[in-house]
């Protein structure tokens, strides 16, 4: 099946997976590239550190590093989402390059994403990883790491698991919608990136009927913001009390 120029297939997906592709954003916005690039102290001029701390008074979060990993984790999972529900709908992904992708700093979750040109790319695992691990994930990931401390595993850690939820909820449509053969092809993907050596010690996978269940071994710091607990997937079954460090994995 052939990349339409609208991703139209993504649409019934919901917002963590659809791309917008059609018309101009709104105003003048950086690209992805221009994001992991940037390197100023200037918050107006830089809009990974605007990002962050949007996320973290959103989160009315202790500490920066928090918001910082909120806010990866919610690219990344934009960015599994689309990619993979490409891969599974279509048998192929769009060409998703940095310079390609524009991204609104101030906009709301999830990730507001403005995909210039459709350009087709297999859709093996293979193509996924080096797609959105090395081209977004990673340079992400040091860009982040550039302005607050936060352990790369515990980025890591972030980007495993908005995989698994990214494939939990494909799963769970094919299923409704029943397509076997969609919800199959969702797993092994899944199964295969997380086999990646930049996430195989992130966490463990199990097959269950409900869609792939993950475990990772790092914690996102959601539990340090008031009310926030631990996610589902979270190393912990209750927020730590004596410390104010989590695992990095």
């Amino acid at each position: 099946m052939d990349l339409d120029p609208e991703l139209a297939a993504l649409r019934p997906l919901g917002g963590f997976f659809l791309l917008r592709v059609a018309g101009e954003p709104p105003r003048p916005l950086p690209t992805l590239a221009q994001t992991y690039a940037h390197l100023s102290s200037d918050v107006h001029g830089d809009p990974l550190t605007f990002r962050v701390r949007k996320v973290a008074r959103a989160l009315r979060a202790p500490e920066e590093r928090i918001g910082a990993s909120v806010a990866q984790q919610g690219l990344a999972a934009r960015l599994w989402s689309a990619a993979l529900g490409c891969a599974v709908l279509y048998g192929g992904l769009p060409d998703l390059d940095p310079r390609l992708l524009r991204w609104d700093p101030d906009g709301s979750a999830p990730d507001d994403l403005w995909l210039t040109e459709v350009r087709a790319l297999p859709g093996d695992a293979a193509t996924l990883a080096a797609t959105v691990l090395d081209g977004h994930l990673e340079p992400l990931s040091a860009a982040l790491r550039a302005r607050h401390p936060v352990a790369p595993g515990l980025l890591r850690g972030n980007a495993a698991s908005a995989l698994a939820g990214a494939a939990r909820q494909l799963e769970r449509w094919a299923h409704a919608h029943r397509r076997p053969e969609a919800a199959a092809r969702a797993r092994a993907l899944t199964a295969e990136l997380l086999a990646h050596p930049l996430l195989a010690d992130t966490g463990t996978r199990t097959d269950t009927p409900a869609g792939t269940a993950f475990r990772r071994r790092s914690c996102c710091l959601y539990y340090r913001v008031p009310g926030g607990g631990v996610c589902g997937d979270c190393c912990f079954t209750r927020p730590p009390r004596s410390s104010p460090h989590a695992p990095s994995g």
